[in-house]
């Protein structure tokens, strides 16, 4: 079954034959955000923004932003926040969402295609307090290179590093 996707729909379809991929199966489809904070005032940027990763308690216990699946009849923003509350207990109220900023990462999971779509979020209150679900076993909060060596796969650190010269470009518009 092949799919002629459109810009538009690009991000709304399962399939990855609109992506260059010759998968004919849905791919998994997956949401969440990269949180970070500006704990150091006195700090300038970008040397201030620290990446909330959590550990698996499951598998190889490996480093990911929170994330989850989509569930039926749920759009994508809504999924990054449920899961985000879920996984780490910071909710809506507490995050300001990045305008302009999402990546798409595609990877293989158990021999299944797998999407997941990131946005960006700041943590309102950098002392805010993060819960985690029985999902996480820990949670760190690091800056970027630190936070690239947790993450271990290449195609998340390459989002870490996007969402970086995201913040650092915003920076440069306000000076």
């Amino acid at each position: 079954m092949l799919n002629n996707c459109t810009a538009d729909t690009r991000l709304a379809c399962p399939f990855k034959t609109c992506h260059n991929f010759k998968i004919k199966e849905m791919a998994l489809r997956a949401c969440g955000f990269i949180v970070f904070r500006r704990p150091a005032s006195c700090v300038p940027p970008p040397d201030n923004i620290e990446y909330l990763l959590l550990q698996t308690s499951y598998g190889k216990h490996h480093w990911t932003p929170p994330k989850g699946h989509v569930d039926p009849g749920e759009d994508d923003l809504t999924t990054a926040l449920r899961e985000t509350k879920e996984e780490a207990g910071l909710g809506a109220e507490q995050l300001q969402v990045i305008d302009g900023f999402v990546q798409e990462l595609h990877y293989e999971v158990q021999g299944r295609p797998k999407e997941v779509l990131y946005w960006m979020a700041e943590l309102r209150d950098p002392a805010t307090a993060v819960t985690l679900s029985s999902e996480h076993k820990d949670y760190r909060w690091a800056r970027l290179e630190e936070a690239c060596t947790l993450a271990q796969y290449k195609d998340l650190q390459d989002t870490l590093r996007a969402a970086h010269r995201h913040l650092e470009a915003q920076q440069d518009k306000q000076r």
